[in-house]
């Protein structure tokens, strides 16, 4: 069967199973999702198995650290999957709550209720716990959903996609809700980005190429997820020791994630004092820093900063650095080279506090704490389907009520328009 046929057949398959998930009672939500979450752990061994093919093909084509300890599953990882499906099932079910109340003209009655989309594509890459999350957040708010994963984890989604499916069947969901498209062929997203009327809408994460491409070229609405060029920015009064521990934090957690530190700004005073001994403790532990001439002057061991180093996202241990005068300078370098995901500042000023949050136009603001914390789970969402970094409908972590759209209930006595 060709590619087009094959997906086609599968969006149809999603409509179907997307009518009927509407109308399921929460209980019945919340338990697939747990019973997807004890499959998970019950057939790690097996996940762990795929997954080990995967990083094998990783390694031999070359991918990074960063890259591999994304694609990576371990018995922890996996717990950790079954446990965002678990804290999702634990959350209030979004799907016809009122969440708005009023008399309208002529003393009809209106309610705004939250109601599923309908069918969700998701096209991802490098990492399996997308899958998962994106299967938990779209069967709770009683969406079916697509996917379409990257060559890169063909393995792990696969057994992944089979087991969270065959469990949420199991447990009383219709047949068809998860649909995991096998093809590793670009034809795939070529084809999901055209099926208006059976998608209703599509959500790509992964890198900027990705995003590019579907934001560019789909006739099905798209809510774009977005590169993640992340600064922290230490002010002039910011406190040393919190100060290098968030940046080590930002870059060396998990270095090839969206929301990573790529850039460090730091305010000429502090840079005299301070700039050396983080510089240090970055280097022990593997980062390659590439500074402007003021930081390399006080860090003789970074290399010259290209202008591109300012607008990528490294995904690795790579780390742009560069001394400003002014918090002004860095929220202008900010406007200039950041994407609008996470920026953070670290200070003991409240009004640069203030003003850096006031003025930074980003999904996620921090100050005084690592960018690392842009995620669903760490919001309380118990999981997400990507981090938003455009300004409509949805914006940051992308929970459960990104994934609904809103239906106004009228009741009225027989009330007609003059």
């Amino acid at each position: 069967m060709e590619i087009q046929e094959q997906i086609t057949q599968q969006a149809k398959v999603a409509k179907t199973a997307a009518q009927r998930m509407a109308l399921l009672e929460t209980d019945t939500k919340n338990k697939a999702l747990l019973a997807m979450a004890d499959s998970l752990v019950k057939h790690a061994p097996q996940i762990i198995a795929e997954n080990d093919k995967d990083m094998e093909q990783g390694r031999r084509l070359g991918l990074s650290q960063a890259l591999l300890d994304r694609l990576m599953l371990n018995d922890s990882r996996i717990k950790d999957m079954a446990m965002g499906l678990r804290q999702v099932a634990s959350l209030n079910d979004p799907i016809g709550e009122g969440s708005r109340i009023w008399i309208g003209a002529d003393g009809i009655q209106i309610t705004q209720i939250r109601t599923p989309i309908g069918v969700v594509g998701m096209i991802y890459e490098a990492r399996p716990n997308v899958t998962v999350d994106a299967a938990a957040l779209c069967l709770k708010t009683g969406n079916a959903v697509m996917l379409r994963g990257g060559s890169e984890a063909i393995h792990s989604n696969t057994i992944i996609a089979s087991i969270i499916s065959q469990s949420a069947v199991e447990a009383g969901l219709p047949e068809g809700c998860i649909q995991f498209i096998t093809s590793t062929d670009r034809e795939a997203v070529q084809v999901m980005m055209k099926l208006n009327g059976l998608i209703d809408v599509l959500i790509p994460r992964g890198g900027a190429g990705l995003i590019k491409t579907v934001v560019e070229n789909s006739s099905v609405p798209v809510i774009e997820t977005g590169v993640g060029n992340c600064h922290v920015y230490l002010d002039a009064g910011a406190e040393p020791v919190m100060a290098e521990k968030i940046v080590i934090n930002g870059k060396t957690h998990r270095p090839g994630v969206c929301n990573a530190t790529e850039t460090l700004l730091v305010h000429q005073d502090f840079a005299t004092q301070y700039l050396g001994n983080i510089a240090d403790a970055l280097m022990a532990k593997g980062v390659e820093l590439r500074g402007c001439e003021k930081t390399r002057n006080l860090v003789p061991n970074a290399l010259p900063a290209k202008e591109s180093d300012w607008e990528t996202e490294f995904h690795d241990l790579i780390l742009a650095v560069k001394v400003v005068d002014s918090v002004e300078e860095a929220i202008e370098h900010i406007r200039r080279y950041g994407t609008h995901h996470s920026e953070a500042i670290v200070t003991e000023n409240y009004s640069h506090a203030r003003q850096f949050q006031r003025e930074v136009d980003a999904a996620a603001v921090y100050v005084n704490a690592s960018t690392r914390y842009t995620d669903g789970h760490q919001f309380g969402f118990g999981a997400e389907i990507g981090i938003s970094t455009q300004k409509l409908h949805a914006r940051g972590p992308m929970g459960m009520e990104a994934l609904t759209s809103i239906k106004y209930m009228i009741q009225g006595n027989g009330q007609i328009r003059s």
